[in-house]
């Protein structure tokens, strides 16, 4: 009968301790149990990554309409330069509003001077758009590699928590605290990977948009150093 009853009682205990390792852990409480160290560290991530979004999003959108052109463009504007009309082409120049459009007013504004200024001026000039179309993405660049390295920051600080529990327990180590060092340091870990990847991932994007720009802007200065070269 004892032995019985100590079945049925380990029995009852093994489904309450079934019942108690149900537990799910929201991102949220992952966060928290980091301890003040590691949700300072995710809020400064979280930063980061919304500043890396705001960057990209704006961009994104400064290059995608900097990339929007007549295809008709450059036959119009050699025509109007062909017939001397100059106040037409700067006046088609400043509708559209591109960088490209930019870049050949300048070297409209030049005509009559000798070609190599011409192509002085347009080189000046596209330095200058392409500063423009570049603006902040090195920010991106840095975040992609700050992030990583804050997260592991949050990894020795977590590691560190964990140790000195372990030091200060006296024999008995106390598996809560030792937790929330351990939680510290993974949870700041993946954070800073995820802040890494996203700013890299953005960053990588927008250089290639940006470089079709500048494709752009040089093949069209030369199409219009050539026709100016062209012999009347």
């Amino acid at each position: 009968m004892i032995l019985q009853d100590s079945l049925q009682q380990g029995s009852e205990l093994l489904q309450e301790g079934g019942e108690s390792v149900e537990k799910s852990l929201s991102i949220f409480e992952l966060i928290a149990s980091g301890g003040a160290a590691g949700m300072l560290i995710m809020a400064l991530l979280f930063v980061l990554l919304v500043v890396a979004m705001y960057i990209y999003f704006e961009r994104l959108f400064a290059v995608k309409a900097a990339s929007k052109i007549d295809s008709n463009f450059m036959n119009q504007i050699k025509d109007h330069v062909t017939h001397g009309k100059i106040d037409s082409a700067q006046i088609l120049c400043a509708q559209a509003n591109t960088p490209v459009s930019r870049l050949i007013s300048k070297g409209i504004s030049r005509i009559g001077k000798p070609l190599e200024d011409i192509s002085t001026a347009l080189e000046n000039a596209g330095r200058l758009e392409v500063y423009s179309l570049e603006k902040n993405v090195s920010v991106l660049a840095t975040i992609s590699g700050v992030g990583p390295m804050i997260g592991f920051l949050g990894t020795v600080i977590g590691m560190i928590l964990s140790i000195f529990e372990i030091a200060n327990s006296g024999g008995q180590i106390d598996i809560k605290q030792l937790s929330d060092g351990l939680y510290t340091a993974m949870t700041t870990t993946v954070g800073g990977l995820i802040v890494g990847i996203v700013a890299y991932m953005a960053y990588n994007h927008l250089v290639v948009r940006t470089d079709k720009v500048i494709y752009q802007m040089e093949a069209n200065s030369l199409e219009f150093l050539d026709h100016l070269n062209e012999p009347i």
